[in-house]
Protein backbone atom coordinates (compact mmCIF):
# COMPACT_ATOMS: atom_id res chain seq x y z
CA UNK A 1 0.00 0.00 0.00
CA UNK A 2 1.26 3.50 -0.91
CA UNK A 3 2.10 5.91 1.88
CA UNK A 4 1.66 9.08 -0.13
CA UNK A 5 0.35 12.16 1.61
CA UNK A 6 -2.96 13.46 0.29
CA UNK A 7 -1.97 16.84 -1.15
CA UNK A 8 -5.18 18.81 -0.65
CA UNK A 9 -5.82 17.56 2.90
CA UNK A 10 -2.19 18.16 3.87
CA UNK A 11 -2.27 21.72 2.50
CA UNK A 12 -5.51 22.49 4.34
CA UNK A 13 -4.19 21.14 7.65
CA UNK A 14 -0.84 22.91 7.17
CA UNK A 15 -2.61 26.22 6.46
CA UNK A 16 -4.85 25.77 9.51
CA UNK A 17 -1.90 24.92 11.77
CA UNK A 18 0.12 27.88 10.45
CA UNK A 19 -2.85 30.19 11.09
CA UNK A 20 -3.27 28.89 14.65
CA UNK A 21 0.44 29.35 15.38
CA UNK A 22 0.31 32.88 13.97
CA UNK A 23 -2.67 33.67 16.19
CA UNK A 24 -0.80 32.28 19.20
CA UNK A 25 2.23 34.48 18.45
CA UNK A 26 -0.09 37.48 17.99
CA UNK A 27 -1.63 36.80 21.41
CA UNK A 28 1.85 36.62 22.97
CA UNK A 29 2.56 40.09 21.56
CA UNK A 30 -0.81 41.31 22.84
CA UNK A 31 0.05 39.95 26.30
CA UNK A 32 3.21 42.06 26.36
CA UNK A 33 1.33 45.11 25.06
CA UNK A 34 -1.33 44.68 27.77
CA UNK A 35 1.30 44.26 30.50
CA UNK A 36 2.96 47.50 29.39
CA UNK A 37 -0.42 49.26 29.31
CA UNK A 38 -1.26 48.07 32.83
CA UNK A 39 2.16 49.28 34.05
CA UNK A 40 1.42 52.69 32.53
CA UNK A 41 -1.98 52.76 34.25
CA UNK A 42 -0.40 51.88 37.62
CA UNK A 43 2.09 54.72 37.16
CA UNK A 44 -0.76 57.11 36.26
CA UNK A 45 -2.63 56.01 39.38
CA UNK A 46 0.29 57.17 41.53
CA UNK A 47 0.36 60.67 39.97
CA UNK A 48 -1.22 63.34 42.11
CA UNK A 49 -1.53 66.13 39.52
CA UNK A 50 -4.96 66.60 38.00
CA UNK A 51 -5.37 66.51 34.20
CA UNK A 52 -7.95 68.41 32.19
CA UNK A 53 -10.93 66.35 31.12
CA UNK A 54 -10.34 65.45 27.46
CA UNK A 55 -12.92 67.01 25.15
CA UNK A 56 -12.27 64.35 22.53
CA UNK A 57 -13.28 60.79 23.57
CA UNK A 58 -10.19 59.39 21.82
CA UNK A 59 -8.04 61.21 24.40
CA UNK A 60 -9.64 59.40 27.35
CA UNK A 61 -7.42 56.32 27.01
CA UNK A 62 -4.35 58.49 27.60
CA UNK A 63 -5.63 59.82 30.94
CA UNK A 64 -7.24 56.74 32.49
CA UNK A 65 -6.58 56.37 36.24
CA UNK A 66 -5.64 60.06 36.58
CA UNK A 67 -7.40 62.72 38.66
CA UNK A 68 -9.56 65.16 36.73
CA UNK A 69 -12.54 67.47 37.12
CA UNK A 70 -15.16 69.24 35.07
CA UNK A 71 -18.35 71.27 35.37
CA UNK A 72 -21.50 69.37 34.56
CA UNK A 73 -23.42 72.28 33.05
CA UNK A 74 -26.54 70.25 32.38
CA UNK A 75 -27.53 66.68 33.23
CA UNK A 76 -28.57 64.94 30.01
CA UNK A 77 -29.52 61.67 31.64
CA UNK A 78 -29.13 59.41 34.65
CA UNK A 79 -28.58 55.64 34.64
CA UNK A 80 -27.35 52.94 36.96
CA UNK A 81 -24.82 50.20 36.40
CA UNK A 82 -23.58 47.36 38.57
CA UNK A 83 -20.83 48.50 40.92
CA UNK A 84 -19.06 47.85 44.19
CA UNK A 85 -18.84 50.33 47.04
CA UNK A 86 -15.55 51.35 48.65
CA UNK A 87 -16.51 49.03 51.54
CA UNK A 88 -16.96 46.06 49.17
CA UNK A 89 -20.77 45.89 48.97
CA UNK A 90 -22.50 45.09 45.69
CA UNK A 91 -25.02 47.58 44.36
CA UNK A 92 -25.14 50.17 41.61
CA UNK A 93 -23.24 53.25 40.53
CA UNK A 94 -25.44 56.25 39.86
CA UNK A 95 -24.07 57.64 36.57
CA UNK A 96 -24.90 61.02 35.04
CA UNK A 97 -24.31 61.99 31.43
CA UNK A 98 -23.33 65.64 31.40
CA UNK A 99 -23.13 68.46 28.92
CA UNK A 100 -19.81 70.21 29.44
CA UNK A 101 -19.12 73.92 29.50
CA UNK A 102 -17.80 74.84 26.07
CA UNK A 103 -19.29 71.78 24.37
CA UNK A 104 -18.92 68.04 24.55
CA UNK A 105 -20.26 65.41 26.89
CA UNK A 106 -18.89 63.29 29.72
CA UNK A 107 -20.09 60.75 32.23
CA UNK A 108 -19.61 60.86 35.97
CA UNK A 109 -20.22 58.00 38.40
CA UNK A 110 -21.67 60.03 41.26
CA UNK A 111 -21.47 57.29 43.88
CA UNK A 112 -22.76 53.95 45.09
CA UNK A 113 -26.27 53.06 46.23
CA UNK A 114 -28.69 50.18 46.55
CA UNK A 115 -30.44 49.37 43.26
CA UNK A 116 -33.78 50.74 44.47
CA UNK A 117 -32.46 54.19 45.43
CA UNK A 118 -33.52 56.97 43.07
CA UNK A 119 -31.22 59.94 42.55
CA UNK A 120 -31.93 63.49 41.58
CA UNK A 121 -28.89 65.58 40.72
CA UNK A 122 -28.76 68.93 38.95
CA UNK A 123 -25.10 68.97 37.96
CA UNK A 124 -22.21 71.08 39.14
CA UNK A 125 -18.47 70.73 39.67
CA UNK A 126 -17.22 67.15 40.01
CA UNK A 127 -13.76 65.74 40.54
CA UNK A 128 -12.31 62.27 40.90
CA UNK A 129 -10.44 59.50 39.12
CA UNK A 130 -11.03 58.65 35.46
CA UNK A 131 -11.87 54.98 35.10
CA UNK A 132 -12.50 52.89 32.00
CA UNK A 133 -16.03 52.25 30.78
CA UNK A 134 -19.07 54.32 30.15
CA UNK A 135 -20.45 55.47 26.82
CA UNK A 136 -17.35 57.49 25.94
CA UNK A 137 -14.61 55.03 26.97
CA UNK A 138 -14.03 56.68 30.32
CA UNK A 139 -16.07 57.81 33.29
CA UNK A 140 -15.13 60.12 36.17
CA UNK A 141 -15.57 58.41 39.56
CA UNK A 142 -16.65 61.29 41.77
CA UNK A 143 -14.72 61.93 44.96
CA UNK A 144 -16.47 62.84 47.17
CA UNK A 145 -19.70 61.18 46.07
CA UNK A 146 -22.89 63.15 45.47
CA UNK A 147 -25.02 63.82 48.57
CA UNK A 148 -26.91 60.71 49.72
CA UNK A 149 -24.53 58.30 47.99
CA UNK A 150 -21.61 56.26 49.29
CA UNK A 151 -18.12 56.19 47.76
CA UNK A 152 -17.53 53.78 44.90
CA UNK A 153 -14.58 51.40 44.87
CA UNK A 154 -11.78 53.29 43.16
CA UNK A 155 -10.94 52.25 39.61
CA UNK A 156 -8.05 49.78 39.70
CA UNK A 157 -5.85 48.74 36.75
CA UNK A 158 -5.64 45.31 38.38
CA UNK A 159 -9.32 44.78 37.50
CA UNK A 160 -8.52 44.87 33.78
CA UNK A 161 -8.03 41.34 32.43
CA UNK A 162 -4.85 40.27 30.67
CA UNK A 163 -5.93 36.89 29.28
CA UNK A 164 -3.69 36.99 26.22
CA UNK A 165 -1.19 34.42 27.52
CA UNK A 166 -4.03 31.94 28.07
CA UNK A 167 -5.37 32.68 24.58
CA UNK A 168 -1.91 32.07 23.10
CA UNK A 169 -1.75 28.73 24.91
CA UNK A 170 -5.15 27.80 23.50
CA UNK A 171 -4.07 28.57 19.93
CA UNK A 172 -0.86 26.55 20.30
CA UNK A 173 -2.86 23.68 21.82
CA UNK A 174 -5.34 23.80 18.91
CA UNK A 175 -2.43 23.65 16.45
CA UNK A 176 -0.90 20.66 18.24
CA UNK A 177 -4.30 18.95 18.39
CA UNK A 178 -4.80 19.45 14.64
CA UNK A 179 -1.40 17.91 13.91
CA UNK A 180 -2.04 14.92 16.19
CA UNK A 181 -5.48 14.27 14.70
CA UNK A 182 -4.08 14.52 11.17
CA UNK A 183 -1.23 12.11 11.94
CA UNK A 184 -3.69 9.64 13.49
CA UNK A 185 -5.96 9.93 10.45
CA UNK A 186 -3.01 9.28 8.14
CA UNK A 187 -1.95 6.23 10.14
CA UNK A 188 -5.47 4.84 10.00
CA UNK A 189 -5.65 5.46 6.26
CA UNK A 190 -2.31 3.80 5.63
CA UNK A 191 -3.32 0.76 7.72
CA UNK A 192 -6.64 0.42 5.95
Amino acid sequence: MSRRLPVVSTLIVAAAVATMIALGVWQLRRAQWKADLLDRYRAAQAMSASVPWPRDPSGLEQVLFRWSEFDCERVLGLRTTAATSASGESGVAQVARCELDGGGEAEVALGWSRPTQQLEWDGGRVSGIIGPGGSFGGVLHATPPAPGLEPLAAPDPGDLPNNHLAYAGQWFFFALTAVVIYVLALRRRWRG
